[in-house]
């Protein structure tokens, strides 16, 4: 019997977005899997693909970061005959903050609040700096605008007035606190760090965005707003390296929609467009925050589990074909999805190729078994036997 059902009344398919009825496998997924899996929005950021670019661009900006630090130690220390040598105290505080926040966010469902603290630290080391070495006559006045920049490199434009608001409060309260007098004589020991720090801000907030249309327009799929196969090198790469110094396993599943074709013939493409981007949602609302979905052609999907092993990412892939069995898409049909499951050994490097060819291998096992099933892994057993 074919996947695909009239539905018994039109209605749209983002009406109900109901979880599925299925026994939730959060738990053998991993130890952090009570996280959501896709949490919802915050004040600094949008949405998940928000949530996601800000990580990446967190790994990206985190060897830039250590080298900075390393640049401001030195000038401290060149200047410690003056300034003192106490002043690398902060600076090391900073770092230490960046290292527990770099080491946790990828753990939490909402990140940005850890990745944002550890940003407000910095400043408030740099207020503590400055507060000590002369208030607004401090030479340190201008590191103020530093951090600015890897503030645009992780957060949309909510984020980046929120810290730009932050650092202001700062400078306000350091400078005249210290030495209020001091600016009343000359304002601008208040005024151009000021103007610096939101012409800093102005400036890579602009040269952020354009970058990431740019790299949206490379990495997104512009139908379903998932990662597409151009993003999958990279993330695989740092993987690889990733499980080769954790020793963790990492687990992929591929899915395909079940007769999609009949979908196109039957209602159009239109409506088989909408039944990809309703697909999409319903794979990403099970997911973990820090699991990645990709589109990687026509009704093809993949996700990687980093962390997952061959039966927590089963338990996912039959997750993840409950949902779609269990939700409607395009206005009401009802599809199912086959998945293939495979995953890297804890003793091992992840590597993908072989990983991915095993998963297809159990994804055609799925097609030829009757569809709507899980191969791969243990749970294959259980799927039920209609189709």
């Amino acid at each position: 019997m074919s996947e695909v059902t009239a539905p018994a009344m039109a209605r749209p398919a983002t009406a109900r977005r109901s979880e599925p009825e299925a026994v939730r496998a959060d738990e053998a997924v991993s130890p952090s899997a009570n996280l959501a899996s896709t949490a919802g929005s915050t004040w600094l950021i949008a949405d998940q693909m928000d949530r996601e670019r800000m990580l990446d661009m967190d790994r990206l900006v985190a060897p830039v970061r250590q080298k900075s630090f390393v640049v401001i130690a030195l000038a401290l220390l060149i200047c410690g005959p003056w300034l003192g040598w106490w002043t690398i105290a902060p600076l090391a505080v900073a770092a230490i903050f960046f290292r527990i926040a770099d080491g946790s966010a990828e753990r939490l469902s909402r990140p940005e609040y850890l990745l944002f603290g550890a940003w407000a630290a910095s400043e408030l080391m740099i207020c503590m700096a400055v507060a000590l070495t002369g208030g607004p006559k401090s030479p340190a006045m201008a590191w103020f605008a530093i951090p600015i920049v890897t503030l645009s490199a992780r957060f949309p434009a909510r984020g980046v007035l929120l810290g730009v608001a932050v650092t202001v409060a700062m400078m306000l309260a350091v400078a005249l606190g210290v030495d209020a007098q001091a600016v009343i004589d000359k304002p601008p020991l208040l005024i151009m760090p000021l103007s610096l720090t939101i012409a800093v801000a102005i400036l890579s907030t602009a040269l952020m965005q354009s970058d990431v249309i740019h790299r949206s327009e490379a990495v997104i799929d512009p139908l379903t707003g998932m990662l597409n196969r151009n993003s999958l090198k990279d993330r695989t790469f740092e993987l690889a390296h990733q499980s080769e110094r954790t020793g963790q396993p990492v687990g992929l599943i591929v899915g395909d929609l079940d007769h999609f074709k009949d979908v196109n013939d039957s209602y159009g493409h239109a409506t088989g467009d909408a039944v990809l981007q309703d697909i999409a949602y319903v794979l990403r609302k099970q997911l973990r925050a820090f699991d990645l979905a990709y589109r990687i052609g026509g009704e093809e999907f993949l996700v990687l589990l980093p962390g997952a092993n061959l039966e927590q990412s089963a338990a996912m892939a039959e997750r993840l074909r409950r949902g779609v069995e269990a939700d409607t898409v395009g206005g009401g049909l009802r599809v199912t999805m086959s998945f293939g499951v495979s995953a890297s050994h804890s003793d091992s490097a992840f590597d993908y190729e072989t990983v991915c060819a095993r998963a297809d291998s159990a994804l055609y096992e799925a097609k030829r078994r009757g569809r709507n099933r899980v191969c791969g892994g243990p749970v294959a057993l259980a799927v039920p036997a209609h189709v």
